[in-house]
């Protein structure tokens, strides 16, 4: 009977150890509900292999807990590299950006996207170009409320928060549910006065990213579903955009617009100046990464509509929109959009871009700098443009927070660089001559390259310029740029120019190193140097020559057989080639791009003294076409 107790409790001793030990199952569960908070306890109990560890980077990393989770990314590259799905290479460079490791953040983000990747000289860059640079504070003395998504409320503002602790808890982060509120701001940027916006708006889900009309009668917000709905492999609960309408100091008539869906996310609406569009993220069918920018035209503005109706959502295509995350949006004058982005080049998390609108087509977003964003996440970035102040939300102290931000000009200073290289062979190129000219041809600057064979010329933003690489022996190259200002400071244009040898069969570099036109040979009747017509048909392939290469210059050299005196020699050969250099200008060469030198006998091809056979004497006859340049 002992022994059967004994059985017993030992059996019911190691159900107990067993049903308490965390299981695998459960963390996948929590972060299959993306309850990240919960799963990542889990997890990091648990023996860590590869799954444990992606799902426990993950769930940090959902949560922008960036010192958390380079841990259990690293063990994945140390232990399971080779196995990675791409992905993670860019949370892992991501995670490695947000604990300021950048040298090794670049490595792994030069690995996924297959070129380098040298965040220093980027944020350099940057300094130069960027058109503001601004001062930041933090808005609210606590920075543990969430607050984020700030709008302009005639001379209040809205944001979002999870501030208010009776509300359910939100298991992605442990955190309350968000809500709408309306604040003042106060002379030293603080925000005071803060209340709950509106009990018709806030529900027990969350409420976020607020935009108002002119008139403050309409305004769109962002609300997450109540109830999740399979999507895939997963329960999703999306994110629809609400309007509401200002009746008697209510908020009524809320609505969700029409090409919000269950089964993708709408949100982060915004209104541009004249409230003719709006602007939002969406992850909908046809998106480019995982939220992409779009917007819809208001068809109350237009005549023929009598209630609002909305046109369809018109991404804004792949020069604002990546692969990954592009959120946030906001539009100021003359249609130019600030917008949040994880994908295009940035310091860390999401920056902030700007790009202006050129005849209705954007240009490359531009990096606001390091003046405005940081390491972690920079995002909601609104602005007065007629006073240069405006706010943003940030969670670089670790929690969503909200700043109030005044912007000067920054001198920003455009330039354009590169090498010069053989087109052929590649080689460096120094001593070559760069030239720059503006859009018309007048000289901005002119240099000759060093041993690295590197140039660089100040520009300016917004004009055209053509750049030229000259050298001797070569064909001069000339490219074309234009310095839009869309966020390139530096224009990187590599020069390939071609020798003449490389280019042209008739010209040859001898051994003794110098280069020859070599054409049939010209022939004067004994004693004389007109030119004869069969010369004149040689000549006409030197001009032909000439005129397509307008820099190149030459020397025209005659020589003599040796069957007269040397000084009588010397000077039939200086007849013959100054004849051949009359009749190259009387064909339209440039006097100045012409040497002509009579030799007479004295270097002759056959060495062979006063024996010289007919063919030798006709071999020691000839016309040479030097290339001087």
């Amino acid at each position: 009977m002992k022994n059967v107790c004994l059985l017993l409790f030992l059996l019911v001793a190691s159900w107990t150890v067993h049903a308490q030990r965390p299981s695998l199952k459960k963390a996948n569960q929590l972060f299959a509900q993306k309850s990240y908070v919960e799963a990542a306890k889990i997890y990091q109990s648990l023996d860590k292999n590869q799954e444990v560890l992606q799902n426990l980077g993950d769930s940090y990393y959902f949560n922008s807990q960036m010192k958390l989770a380079r841990t259990p990314y690293a063990g994945l590259f140390t232990n399971y590299k080779d196995s990675l799905k791409p992905e993670v290479y860019f949370r892992y460079a991501k995670v490695l950006q947000g604990v300021k490791d950048y040298e090794n953040a670049d490595k792994i983000m030069s690995a996924y996207l297959g070129y380098v990747v040298d965040t220093k000289k980027f944020s350099t860059n940057l300094n130069r170009l960027v058109p503001f640079t601004y001062d930041i504070k933090q808005m609210n003395q606590s920075s543990r409320t969430g607050d984020f998504g700030i709008a302009y409320f005639g001379d209040k503002v809205v944001f979002s928060s999870f501030r208010n602790n009776k509300n359910a808890i939100y298991s992605w982060n442990n955190q309350p549910y968000l809500d709408l509120y309306q604040a003042d701001v106060s002379k030293d940027k603080r925000l005071v006065n803060i209340q709950p916006f509106s009990d018709e708006i806030n529900t027990r889900t969350h409420e976020s990213n607020a935009t108002f009309s002119n008139d403050g009668l309409t305004m769109y917000f962002s609300r997450t579903n109540e109830n999740r709905v399979p999507i895939g492999e997963e329960l999703v609960a999306t994110v629809k955009i609400y309007k509401a309408k200002l009746v008697d100091n209510v908020w009524t008539n809320i609505t969700a617009l029409p090409f919000s869906s269950d089964l993708y996310s709408t949100q982060h609406p915004v209104l541009n100046k004249d409230n003719s569009r709006l602007y939002f993220s969406s992850d909908m069918p046809g998106s480019l990464g995982s939220f992409d920018i779009y917007y819809v035209d208001i068809n109350d503005h237009f005549e023929g509509y009598v209630e609002e109706s909305y046109g369809d959502p018109v991404n804004l295509g792949s020069t604002i929109n990546t692969i990954h995350r592009e959120q946030f949006p906001f539009v100021g004058y003359e249609g130019t959009l600030y917008f949040s982005s994880d994908g295009h080049q940035g310091l860390g998390g999401l920056d902030i871009f700007v790009s202006k609108i050129y005849d209705g087509v954007y240009s490359k977003p531009l990096n606001l700098g390091e003046t405005i964003n940081s390491e972690m996440d920079d995002f909601g970035f609104i602005v007065n443009e007629d006073d240069d102040t405006g706010y943003l939300s940030s969670n670089r102290t670790g929690y969503d927070n909200l700043y109030a931000f005044t912007r000067k000009e920054n001198e920003r200073q455009f330039t354009v660089e590169g090498n010069v290289r053989d087109k052929n062979s590649k080689n460096l190129l120094p001593g070559t001559t760069i030239t720059l000219y503006d859009e018309n041809d007048f000289l901005v600057g002119q240099m000759v390259v060093g041993e690295d064979a590197q140039y660089v010329f100040n520009t300016e933003p917004n004009k055209v310029y053509s750049i030229e690489g000259h050298r001797d022996f070569y064909i001069p190259t000339t490219e074309i740029f234009a310095t839009n200002d869309d966020g390139n400071i530096t224009f990187n244009i590599e020069l390939s120019i071609e020798s003449y040898d490389d280019a042209e069969d008739i010209v040859v570099t001898k051994d003794d190193g110098y280069t020859y036109i070599e054409l049939e040979n010209i022939y004067f009747d004994y004693g004389k140097w007109d030119i004869k017509p069969e010369a004149a048909s040689t000549l006409d392939v030197l001009v032909d020559l000439l005129n397509k290469y307008p820099r190149m210059e030459i020397q025209l050299g005659a020589h003599t057989d040796n069957r007269s005196s040397d000084l009588y020699n010397l000077h039939l050969s200086h007849q013959r080639a100054a004849a051949t250099l009359e009749y190259m200008v009387e064909n339209g060469i440039d006097r100045k791009r012409l040497r002509s030198r009579g030799y007479g006998e004295r270097v002759p091809l056959v060495d062979c003294k006063d024996n010289c056979s007919e063919v030798e004497h006709s071999i020691n006859r000839r016309c040479e076409f030097l290339i001087l340049k």
